[in-house]
Formats: structure tokens, sequence, C-alpha cells
């Protein structure tokens, strides 16, 4: 058999292998200096660092180095490189980043990596402040070295001779005692070695002059660097600025580092500090969404006398984090209450930012107590400011705990489904309308019983409607889970959280497509018995005549030791109505967990508290209620408005609420 030729030996490494340039990292413009104190040596040039032509021309295929063995060849080292940066360019957040790079390097390329990275780390294009301090984010070692050791000993187990009481100098395991008594924090001194090292990009060598000095301030001081190339310094520098620092180190008894090792923690070091840098973009852009999307959504919910509440909210995703989705809970006079669903198309901040308007229109509507149907004309009306696309399906209620009654209007949203206490779930006969945005059509509004004990589940499409089930299948099967939970509790109604829980257990794979808001109402009511409620012409006798019905009320529920308090106050906001008021006077109380009084009268203008002075004869009527209420407001309606104020119950009447 004929002896085969032999292969032509590999050219040199270092024969046609480009040096990099002092410089910075991809991403620097030639001439732009850093914005963290360290700058680029004057007319320097910054540029990519860059595997060696003879790496680049080693021969394709193969296998990798095997676990612990150095990268030597060319095209060894070139597909190590592009292995490595492929697994450092993977990660997501700034931890996979680190990871990656300390997997992808120990034990193939290192025995041991430190990482140190900048705190706090820059974002963007934020000009950093203070001094440069980075502090020691990972410590990697090659697993099958460190194993069946003590936190003490650094001596290799297989090391021929080791001495009792772990390392010596000069012993095997030296160069990995850095990795276990590094420093935890370093701060940059301008000037000093360690500044110079970083400010020159390029990776050095630990027994390099300007690494010998660089590293003691790094690691710790009295810090023992390894000599004959077993340590590379490899600076991080992301978009202009230095974010960190790596650390290669060697075991003595492992072939030491070469030249074109250099180039590769170049490599290595380039692609983790822009990886950092993405990391670090979108952390703050997680957190701008999150923040977004949490000031969107109330922080939490009222809970007015009369009717109980609960929500949820999920994202389509955990990549898709804010969304057009929302649900609110307004509370309105006479303890009323408005609840809103809603859906703006999309699931980007541009949604989320037009959710967030139509949201903020919708409560300054509600406050003006506009009946539904005029609430949802005057957000159509607002989606087409916005912008010709801007399209949104909503439904407005608004429940009303002494009437037991609730009128809703829809805009093109999904239909309320009422669980009564029976157990029976109904959809709600409530006329779809045109989405919002769509311009030139009328809103209907429907008022429909609610009974005490009833809950009403508002809702957006994101429930009941996926890739695998169109709308009315869902609704259905919405439905359908209601009565179950129901019956699981027998006569009484299910508790509100667990309920808000169980409808959104009916999700399954592949049901996750879009964002879901749900608010879920149980109303209770306010009984006919603790309401009072009269209509007084705006006479001067007036405030005399409200003064005596609010005491025969007090005397019908056993609140007389509130007498003085209520007909001084009644007086008050009574006398003010009755000065500038053209039509009857509306006057009602409220017996529930407070004593409420609500004054209305037909003029818009709300009273303001103000200081008097010892020549004036009035404006002190506010003054008194701001003292003795526990709480007054005032609210701006359609026709006029209403005054407001609460008393605390005396102990046994509160108890009984």
């Amino acid at each position: 058999m004929p002896t085969p030729p032999p292969a032509p030996a590999p050219a040199p490494a270092s024969a046609e292998a480009p040096r990099p340039r002092p410089g910075g990292t991809a991403g620097d413009a030639p001439g732009d200096r850093p914005d963290d104190g360290l700058p680029l040596p004057r007319g320097a040039r910054p540029v990519r660092p860059v595997v060696s032509a003879s790496e680049a021309a080693g021969p394709p295929g193969g296998t990798g180095p095997a676990a612990g063995q150095h990268p030597g060849g060319s095209g060894e080292r070139l597909r190590f490189v592009g292995a490595a940066t492929r697994r450092i360019a993977r990660g997501i957040d700034l931890d996979e980043i680190v990871l990656g790079l300390c997997r992808a390097t120990v034990p193939t390329f290192a025995d041991a990596i430190l990482v140190y990275l900048r705190d706090p780390l820059p974002v963007g294009d934020e000009r950093p402040v203070g001094p440069v301090v980075l502090r020691l984010r990972r410590t990697d070692r090659l697993p099958e070295y460190a194993r069946g050791m003590g936190t003490d000993s650094v001596w290799p187990p297989e090391a021929p001779g080791a001495p009792e009481g772990g390392a010596r100098p000069g012993s095997p395991g030296l160069g990995l005692e850095l990795a276990d008594e590094a420093a935890e924090r370093c701060e940059v001194r301008i000037g000093g070695p360690l500044a110079e090292v970083l400010r020159g990009v390029r990776p050095v060598f630990g027994d390099s002059s300007a690494a010998r000095a660089a590293l003691p301030e790094l690691l710790g001081e009295d810090r023992h660097v390894p000599q004959r190339r077993r340590t590379i310094l490899a600076p991080l520098r992301g978009r202009r600025r230095v974010i960190g620092a790596a650390v290669f180190i060697r075991r003595p008894d492992r072939a030491a580092f070469e030249g074109d090792d250099l180039l590769v923690a170049a490599q290595l070091a380039t692609h983790t500090a822009l990886g950092v840098d993405k990391a670090v973009l979108y952390g703050r852009e997680v957190y701008i969404a999150d923040e977004l999307q949490r000031t969107m959504l109330p922080d939490s919910l009222p809970q007015p006398t009369g009717v109980r509440l609960a929500s949820r909210y999920l994202p389509a995703a955990e990549t898709a984090r804010v969304g057009g989705d929302w649900y609110d809970a307004i509370p309105l006079p006479g303890n009323r209450i408005a609840l809103v669903v809603g859906d703006v198309m999309g699931h980007s901040m541009t949604s989320a930012a037009i959710m967030g308007q139509l949201r903020t229109t919708a409560q300054t509507l509600a406050g003006l107590d506009l009946p539904p149907q005029e609430v949802l004309h005057h957000l159509d009306e607002q989606a087409q400011r916005l912008g010709s696309d801007r399209m949104a399906t909503c439904l407005y209620a608004v429940y009303d705990p002494v009437s037991h009654r609730i009128v809703i209007a829809n805009a093109g949203h999904p239909p309320p489904i009422m669980l009564h206490r029976g157990g029976r779930a109904e959809v709600l006969r409530v006329p779809p309308g045109a989405p919002i945005g769509v311009g030139g059509v009328d809103f209907e509004a429907v008022e429909l019983d609610a009974p005490a004990g009833a809950t009403l589940l508002l809702y957006t499409d994101g429930l009941v409607e996926s890739r695998i089930r169109d709308v009315w299948t869902g609704i259905e099967q919405l439905r359908e889970r209601l009565i179950d939970t129901a019956r699981l509790t027998g006569p009484n109604p299910p508790p509100l959280e667990p309920l808000c829980d169980e409808v959104l257990g009916m999700l399954g794979p592949g049901d996750r497509d879009d964002d879901i808001a749900l608010l879920a109402a149980r109303f209770e009511g306010i009984a006919p018995s603790d309401v009072a409620y009269w209509f007084l012409d705006p006479r001067p006798q007036t405030a005399r005549q409200a003064r005596r019905l609010a005491r025969r009320a007090l005397d019908r529920w056993g609140l007389t030791e509130l007498t003085d308090a209520v007909e001084l106050l009644v007086s008050e906001v009574i006398t003010n109505a009755v000065r500038y008021a053209e039509r009857p006077i509306t006057l009602r109380l409220l017996r529930t967990d407070v004593l409420r009084c609500e004054v209305g009268d037909d003029v818009p203008q709300l009273p303001r508290l103000r200081q008097a002075r010892p020549s004036d004869e009035g404006g002190r009527g506010l003054y008194l209620v701001n003292k003795l209420a526990r709480r007054w407001g005032a609210t701006r309606l359609s026709t006029g408005k209403v005054v407001w104020f609460e008393l605390g119950l005396p102990g046994p009447s509160a108890q009984g609420h």
C-alpha cells in the first residue's frame, strides 16, 4: 500500500495576520472618542478585531477541539471563534450573554475566566457620571478541575506531589487562584495602569508590563500573575465606551497562549461587549414597556359600596408586554360606577399609547356623567383625531346600586356575560355597534336589571378568540365555564378572585394569540330602606326644610348622634345651592358603611374652598364642611353639579353595615 504524500504544512499564523490597530470595537466611527473618561489614543482609528488571514485560510470541516484542549490549528481557531460568537449572540439578557461567553471559552480556550462589568452599566448614548467602577459579574472554572475540592484548595487532584494545604507558588494550580480570590469590585483610577489597558482596547498577555501593573488593580493587591503567557486581559468595549474587562486564565501545566490567541480574545470580547450593550438596551426597553403598561392600567380598583370588583390582565407573550387592551372602573356620584373595557388594534407601543389616550378621554367623559352612548360617541371622535387607522372596540357600562339597574353601550366589542346567583349564565343582548374610529355611526344604550348577587364579566376578545376557535365558540365556552364554576359553590355566588382565575383557566395551548383584559363586577346594591331622596324648591326657607327632612331620616335609622353635624353641613351646602339654582334642588342621604349626603343643582360651576377674611360675611360654609366631614367633594354633571360629603357612622351602626 503506497504511503500517502504528507500534507502541506500550514503557513505560520503570524505570517499574514493583520494586526488590529489601536481603537474601539464595531460601531465606532473613525475619530470617535468614548464618553467614559477613557479616551482613545490620539490619532487612533477604531476597528473591529479580526481573525488572522492564516485562520481564514484554514481547511474547512473537521471537528473542534476536545474539552480542555487548545484550539491550536488555524482552522480549529476559526471554527471555535464562529461557534463561540454564535453562542454569545444567542443571549438576550445580560446573564445569558455573560454565561454564553463563559461556557464558550471554558475549558476549550481557557481553564478559568473572570468577567468584570461596569457598575452601573450605561444605557444607550447617555454619558456616564462618576468614576468607572467594575464589578465581578461571573467567575467560571474548568468543571472537572474543581470537582472534589474544597473552596480553600486549588491544587489539581491529578497533579503529582500536591502539598497539603493547597497550592503554592509555581504549582500547577496557581493560575486559578486568580479566579478564587479575585476582588469583587474595582474602581478604575484615571491615568492608572488599568485605565491605560482599557483605553488601548486590544487584549494583552498577563505577563506584559502593562498587564502586570493593571491586573493587581483589577483583581486585588498582591495577586500573583502566572508567567509565560498564562493570562490574557481583554477590555470589553461597547458602543464608544468601556463596559468591562475579561481575564482568561490557563493552568501552568497547559500550553501557554499564543500570539493569535490575542485575536481570538479580541473577537470574544468584541461580541460580548456588543451583546451586553444589546442586553442593556433590551432590558431598558422591557422596563419602559412594563412601566408604560403599568401606568396605563389602574394600580388598584375602587371598592364602592354596592359592588365588588376584580380584574386580570395578561399580555399576548413575554416578548410583547404592551398592547392596546385596557379596563377601568370609575366612581360616579350617587355610589354609581362606570365599568369600561376596551381593545385597541395591535400589540405595539403605539397601540399602548393610543390606549392611554382613549382611557384618559373615557375618564374625563365619565367625570362629566355623560350617558354611555355619548361617551362612546366622543371616544369615536377622539380616535378619528388621532388618525384614520386608529381603530378600537369598547364597552361602557354604568351600574346604579340604588336602582339595581345597569346601562350598557357597545362599540364593536364582545358582549358581556351575566352570571346570576342561581348559576344561570346569559350573554347579554347589547347592540354591537361599530368600532371606535369608524366615524359617522350612532351608538345605542340598553338598560337592564342588575340583581343583587349577580356577576357581570367584561372581557376582550383575546379570552374567547384564537387561531383554533372563533369568537362565538369561545363565548359559549366561557358561558359554560361560568356555569360549571357556579355549580361548585351551590346557591352562593362563587368568590370573585377565584372566579377570575377559573375563567383564565379555560385557556389552553394555542389560545394566547392576543392580550386579555378581564373585569368582573359582583352586584350587591343598596337597599331602598337605606336611601332617602327629596326634591326641594330653591327658596329662602329651603335650608330649614332640608334640616328637618335630614333629622327625620336620621331618627328612622337610629343615627341621632349625627344630627347636629348633619344639620349644620346640610344647611351650608343647601344655602350655597339656593343662592344660584333656578330649578329644583335634590337632596339624597345614603346609609351604607358611612353616611353620605348629596346635594344637586343646575349650576355647573364647582365650589372652591377658600380662606375667608375676618371682614367677609360669607365664604365659611365649605370650610366647615372640610373640617367636620370625613370626606367631601364636588362633581360636574351634564345637568349641573353634585356636592357631597361623608360622615362616619357610630359604633353599633357601623358594625351593622
